[in-house]
C-alpha cells in the first residue's frame, strides 16, 4: 500500500528528483504544493531581505527554483494533454495568464496520453479526484 505523500514531499521531490525533468506529467497536487512553498520561501526570504536591507537572498531564491518551477508547470500541461510550450502564454499580459491557470487547474486526463501515464494511477493504482 502506497502512501500519500505529505504536502512538503511534492516541493522536495521536484526539487531533489525533478529538478530540471521537463519530460513526463505532474499532478496537480505536486505543481500547487510546489507553487505555495515557492510563495511562502518568498515572502518569508522577502521579509529577512527588509530587515537585512538587501534583496539578495529572495532574489537568489527565485534563480535557484526558476528551472524547476518552468519544469513542474510544463509536466503539469503534459498531464492536461497540453503542450510544455503553452507555459510560454505566461509572457502574455493577463489573458495569457489566465489562459495558462486555467490549463494549471485542470484535472489529469485519466489515462495515458502522449507524455506518459497518468501519475495519480502510477502512485495509487486507481484513479481518483486530485485537489
Amino acid at each position: 500500500m502506497n502512501a500519500q505523500p505529505q504536502p512538503f514531499d511534492y516541493y522536495l521531490n521536484t526539487l531533489k528528483n525533478n529538478y530540471a525533468q521537463f519530460s513526463g506529467r505532474a499532478r496537480r497536487s505536486e505543481f500547487w504544493y510546489f507553487a505555495l512553498f515557492n510563495f511562502l520561501i518568498g515572502v518569508g526570504l522577502a521579509i529577512v531581505d527588509v530587515f537585512v536591507g538587501t534583496m539578495a537572498l529572495n532574489g537568489l531564491y527565485s534563480l535557484a527554483v526558476l528551472v524547476p518551477s518552468i519544469a513542474v508547470a510544463v509536466r503539469r500541461l503534459h498531464d492536461t494533454g497540453k503542450s510544455g510550450l503553452w507555459v510560454l502564454a505566461g509572457f502574455i499580459p493577463v489573458i495569457g495568464f489566465i489562459i495558462l491557470l486555467v490549463f494549471l487547474v485542470q484535472d489529469s486526463q485519466p489515462y495515458q496520453n502522449q507524455y506518459g501515464p497518468n501519475p495519480k494511477t502510477a502512485m495509487s493504482g486507481s484513479v481518483s479526484s486530485d485537489a
